[in-house]
């Protein structure tokens, strides 16, 4: 660790004209030790590159704040007692939460910042992907900006992110400009916690209500059926927020869960597009659709049987504050 973090900064250089390496890719070239997880090197030798660049570009003189640069010496097992005790105490602290938010879509995430405001409320936020933000880093057919109609916006103001005007929507330049705002708030807060790679398999159900979930780090849950039985974790809460999306592996799992175990009829599932149509329902079906158990998003538009609304993000972002406030209203009644 300790080796590799100073070879890497060391390394960064231009290769060949024209092209700079850094981070990892440094270490791959020039064969030094993997630093295992610790970040100091991966951000360093970025704004070395960045220096590189820049004098390159101007053609001026690199800093020299890089030359014989080093890291503070630190032992392997610290860092890995560091980051388990961190995490152990996060499992202990949420193991009984006042809300848990499956997935981190942007009606899950919205819904986490609204609850954010709030210190007396626990948040557990659960996302199966490494990185959150569901279809929110990308517009519609991986474009870049998000479409937003009005008075969406109108958290846009509230967290300082630029856009557009149009007459009845704004344009943000790009998605991950909202996606990547609202997750630095959210995170500072220290009532909300991230769980990410982690999968929630189902729910703890009593006397026909929702009452937590049942969790699994998501590389286990997806080998289910490839060796022997791999046993789950649980967090209870007072208030489960299903914010799974629709369609797809992991689309709408909240409410065809419910409907399996017979809390619910069935799930009609998402209709065709249309899209004026579809954001406005998406609001109105944003509800608590079985005791302990608030649907948002996509979701509810796959509990409902509504249309699908396509690559404009108002209701996710207005469906998630009123999760928020469902939520709320739930854990303080």
């Amino acid at each position: 660790m300790n080796a590799s973090e100073d070879a890497v900064v060391s390394g960064v250089r231009e290769v060949v004209p024209g092209m700079i390496v850094t981070g990892m890719e440094v270490a791959e070239l020039d064969g030094t030790p993997r630093m295992g997880p610790t970040f100091g090197a991966m951000i360093v030798s970025g704004q070395k590159a960045g220096d590189l660049a820049n004098s390159i570009i101007n053609d001026t003189e690199p800093s020299r704040r890089y030359t014989d640069f080093s890291f503070a010496p630190i032992k392997e097992s610290t860092v890995a007692r560091e980051m388990t005790r961190r995490y152990r105490k996060d499992l202990l602290k949420f193991a009984d939460t006042d809300v848990v938010i499956v997935g981190g879509g942007p009606s899950g995430l919205t819904c986490a910042y609204e609850l954010s405001k709030h210190p007396e409320v626990s948040v557990a936020v659960i996302e199966a992907s490494v990185a959150p933000g569901g279809g929110a880093w990308v517009g519609g057919q991986l474009f870049s900006g998000m479409v937003v109609r009005k008075p969406g916006e109108k958290l846009f103001d509230e967290l300082g992110i630029e856009y557009a005007t149009k007459k009845n929507f704004v344009v943000v330049k790009h998605a991950g400009l909202f996606t990547s705002t609202i997750m630095s708030q959210l995170l500072r807060a220290d009532n909300v916690k991230l769980f990410n790679a982690t999968a929630v398999e189902d729910f703890i159900v009593k006397e026909g209500a929702v009452c937590g979930v049942v969790t699994n780090w998501a590389v286990v849950s997806r080998a289910h059926g490839t060796q022997s039985c791999m046993d789950p974790q649980v967090m209870q809460a007072k208030v489960v927020v299903s914010s799974c999306g629709h369609d797809g592996p992991f689309g709408a799992t909240g409410v065809k869960r419910v409907a399996e175990v017979g809390l619910i009829d069935k799930v009609p599932g998402m209709k065709a597009l249309d899209m004026n149509r579809s954001e406005d329902a998406v609001i109105r079906s944003t509800r608590e659709i079985v005791p302990g158990m608030i649907v948002t998003g996509m979701e509810a538009v796959e509990a409902d049987g509504g249309a699908r609304m396509g690559p404009t993000f108002g209701a996710m972002i207005v469906s998630g504050q009123k999760a928020a406030e469902l939520a709320l209203k739930s854990v303080t009644k």
